[in-house]
């Protein structure tokens, strides 16, 4: 997790990363929180859609940049599809080695007060937090 305030290089370290994978021929997804969870949602209730792929997708790109989180507009679905996310790829339940980059302007206890403690929690105990 990549935490600090507004032009301190968080995307900027996080794209470079991403170009270096994608040269690798990695399968990257950078996309930002509000974005990312909009689009889940719209995909879930979108009725002429059957094979639920950006979802798919998420969960098991080998790197899911996930970018501003905090700056989403949260509800309880939103909650319940972010920790799926981020616990799904945590665990390898697609039996695929993932790894997600997390940058925000919050900090830890942020996460944890703006958050579930469930998505707290594995946040402070999954990952390595980089404080720029």
């Amino acid at each position: 997790m990549f935490s600090g305030g507004t032009g301190l290089g968080k995307t900027y370290l996080s794209n470079c990363i991403v170009s270096s994978l994608l040269n690798k021929g990695k399968t990257v997804i950078y996309q930002t929180a509000p974005v990312m969870l909009d689009k889940l949602i719209a995909e879930m209730f979108d009725k002429n859609n059957v094979s639920n792929s950006f979802s798919e997708n998420l969960l098991t790109a080998d790197l899911l940049v996930i970018d501003d989180l905090g700056t989403e507009t949260m509800n309880s679905l939103k909650f319940s599809e972010l920790y799926k996310i981020i616990n799904t790829r945590l665990l390898n339940q697609n039996n695929k080695i993932t790894k997600t980059i997390i940058s925000t302007n919050l900090n830890i206890n942020d996460i944890f007060n703006n958050y579930e403690e469930r998505i707290g929690s594995r946040i402070a105990g999954y990952y390595d937090i980089y404080y720029f």
